[in-house]
């Protein structure tokens, strides 16, 4: 028998005969889960969530710890934002290797498999046991369909130049434009963005691809450079859109956002959100 526990109601990544729960925040502000259906022993669950806080993770520790108490096995964990990827390295002393405190946590669990979606680096895979890590490939692919016209493919710093390449060879060889950023480690402020083309850019179509969007402050600063070489119109996708800043900025140089439902819902005009059931 195989069951399958969505955490938020509005996140259903996969299809299956769901399980029901009830969770709720205490007043004191501790998260609190209760299984209302019945789950015989042995019953293999798939958990799907999305980790947007540290509420939610402590929502999923809970939920694997009352699953395990009634002896079912989690066969699969599905995450598709993995918590603090973007903080995988110690930059200044003093910093949390935050990401491994979270795979730690995850790996201590006891579960058969955890699926991420579009990892921010190698090192959340490296960190995770039984990891199964899905590329951007298809998401694109998608994206690819809804602008349904020619476009070159741009990747805005170096950290993303390595998983583009690949994403072009999956794509048939689309061209890539390679850009770089400067930020000061210490602050996080952006100083600066550079566009190496060998070629004339304008009026050409691009589309920006990358992991995370959350302020937008890099899309936007790179947006403005390509601006400079006269390029026709931008587009930009990203798997996990926070977009803490909104996006009503980054609408005024992009033609079309697209983004998946890995972190959160988003309606706006010019913002397409792809389902990962249909990707994953």
């Amino acid at each position: 028998m195989h069951m399958i526990l969505n955490l938020e109601s509005t996140f259903r990544p996969v299809a299956g005969p769901e399980m029901a729960a009830e969770c709720k925040i205490f007043s004191g502000g501790e998260p609190h889960i209760r299984i209302i259906s019945e789950v015989p022993a042995g019953t293999a669950v798939t958990i799907t969530h999305r980790l947007n806080s540290f509420e939610a993770f402590g929502m999923l520790c809970l939920a694997v710890d009352a699953l395990q108490r009634m002896d079912a096995v989690i066969s699969k964990l599905i995450i598709p934002y993995f918590p603090a990827a973007r903080q995988d390295r110690v930059m200044v002393p003093g910093e949390s290797l935050s990401v491994k405190v979270y795979a730690d946590i995850i790996n201590r669990m006891g579960i058969q498999k955890v699926l991420v979606f579009d990892p921010h680096s190698e090192v959340t895979p490296a960190l995770l046991d039984r990891v199964t890590a899905v590329p951007n490939h298809a998401f694109i692919a998608k994206v690819l369909e809804q602008i349904n016209t020619s476009v070159q493919l741009v990747a805005p710093d170096g950290g993303a130049l390595k998983k583009i390449y690949k994403l072009s060879e999956y794509l048939g060889g689309i061209n890539v434009v390679e850009c770089s950023k400067r930020r000061d480690v210490k602050t996080g402020k952006l100083s600066g963005f550079e566009v190496f083309a060998e070629e004339d850019l304008k009026g050409k179509d691009f589309l920006v691809v990358d992991d995370i969007c959350d302020g937008g402050g890099t899309f936007l600063g790179l947006a403005q450079q390509l601006r400079k070489h006269h390029v026709g119109k931008l587009y930009l996708a990203v798997s996990h859109g926070i977009f803490s800043q909104g996006v009503d900025e980054l609408a005024k140089y992009y033609e079309q956002i697209f983004t998946t439902d890995s972190f959160r819902n988003i309606e706006h005009g010019q913002v397409v959100q792809i389902s990962l059931k249909d990707i994953l």
